[in-house]
């Protein structure tokens, strides 16, 4: 019998530092091989070949190989569904543990429940850790037990809650010598998978100088007043207890509310979990939505003849990124102004964002919708020229994204009048709420 190994899968987890799920699996003391799955049930819903997130994680995996080399490892990947690999891993190895870390989307949730039992009948553990946020599940309750739904209460007791315990690293460093180190895998390459390599460029992992003028820079397009740390937390390159750590170091908490939102909507999609296709208020499932696919089409374009909004769309298809301000004033656009189905806008920015997330990208768009938990008022109607004057003034990032923007032969009228748009969706939206 060959000898045993435990294994670690890496998944929102792309790093070797301060990762909870790895941190437990080398600290068991025996060899660790560490497992990478290209999952075929998400890659085949991906609709672009040259989708940026595949090829970003395909350049993870390099430089987490190039780590794991330096311990004399190297990470195996599979191409396969989650449970296809996992039969032929076992069929490999003699597999005592696997070692992962908690991921909390609907589609996460049921495939690991699957292969749970799986492991359980295979007698093979199935061990699961904390590591992509700070308060998970029900760590941030009422005092009923019931989940926040409201996020300054919620925000309260997390800032009540936190202390150094929840913000120390994992030393995983320290047991990188028990790596699984007999053998050398390839990684598959981006056509192999399918997929052709993105031109799309990536953020780095800087964040510091951002965090104590947060509060006045972020909302200005224009300007590089946000850290585009967001990339990296999703895919986790980078340690949330880190960034959270410095977050309640600074002088000015801004940044550190942010954090504190991107728990509150993981919390609520484990919760909630069908507000992934679903309004959290029931009622708004009401709304009796005009769906114009040629308006859709013009707003996935950048064609509305709303600037700000079609700066912000370009800005999404160019580099998989867009501003946050923007990102509101889009979906606010896409609901109130052309009344298009949150879910449509949704899936647009599942399909584009290089740092989209689940929990947090549902929750926005239910937010601007007014169908979400702690929703903008569905009577509150973003104007995009006072949007402009007050975070673009000097049409910058509008001009940088849309250079046809003087040339009234070039860049087209308004798709629909602002008045009139606000008029009929407090109208629509009344009448649904109403029933």
């Amino acid at each position: 019998m060959t000898r045993e190994i435990n294994i670690f899968w890496f998944r929102r987890d792309l790093r070797l530092n301060d990762n909870a799920g790895l941190f437990h699996a080398l600290k068991s003391g025996i060899p660790v091989l560490p497992v990478f799955i290209f999952d075929r049930n998400i890659l085949s819903k991906l609709e672009d070949k040259n989708d940026a997130r595949v090829s970003f994680i395909h350049l993870c995996l390099q430089n987490l190989n190039t780590e794991l080399e330096k311990s004399g490892s190297s990470l195996y990947v599979k191409h396969d569904s989650a449970e296809n690999a996992w039969k032929e891993i076992i069929k490999e190895f003699n597999v005592k543990n696997i070692y992962c870390n908690h991921d909390y989307e609907p589609y996460a949730r049921k495939r690991d429940s699957t292969l749970l039992e799986f492991f359980e009948n295979q007698n093979i553990g199935f061990h699961t850790f904390k590591d992509q946020v700070i308060f998970e599940k029900s760590e941030i309750v009422k005092d009923d037990q019931k989940p926040y739904t409201v996020f300054t209460p919620y925000k309260r007791k997390w800032l009540e809650k936190i202390n150094e315990f929840y913000l120390k690293p994992y030393p995983s460093q320290k047991y990188f010598d028990n790596f699984y180190k007999d053998l050398t895998f390839q990684i598959p390459s981006l056509e192999n998978l399918g997929f052709e390599k993105s031109t799309i460029s990536y953020p780095d992992k800087s964040y510091s100088e951002i965090i104590e003028r947060y509060k006045e820079t972020r909302n200005f397009p224009a300007i590089k007043g946000t850290s585009r740390i967001s990339v990296h937390l999703r895919f986790g390159t980078i340690s949330i207890r880190e960034l959270a750590a410095k977050a309640t170091e600074a002088s000015e908490k801004t940044w550190l509310n942010e954090l504190i939102w991107r728990d509150f909507y993981a919390m609520i999609l484990w919760h909630f979990p069908y507000t992934v296709d679903a309004a959290f208020k029931s009622q708004y499932d009401q709304i009796e939505w005009r769906n114009n696919a040629e308006e859709f089409k013009a707003w996935c374009e950048g064609k509305t003849g709303y600037p700000i909004v079609d700066a912000g769309m370009r800005e999404l298809n160019s580099t998989g990124f867009m501003h946050n301000r923007v990102r509101m004033i889009t979906a606010s656009f896409l609901t109130k102004h052309l009344l298009i189905d949150w879910r449509w806008g949704e899936a647009y920015f599942a399909r584009k964002l290089l740092d989209y997330d689940q929990a947090s990208n549902v929750g926005g768009w239910q937010w601007a919708a007014g169908s979400g938990n702690d929703a903008a008022p569905y009577f509150r109607v973003f104007s995009p020229e006072l949007q402009t004057k007050k975070f673009d003034p000097k049409l910058e990032y509008i001009k940088k994204w849309i250079p046809e923007f003087d040339d009234p032969f070039k860049y087209p009228q308004p798709i629909v009048d602002h008045k009139f748009a606000r008029e009929r969706v407090l109208r629509v939206f009344k009448q649904a709420l109403s029933k």
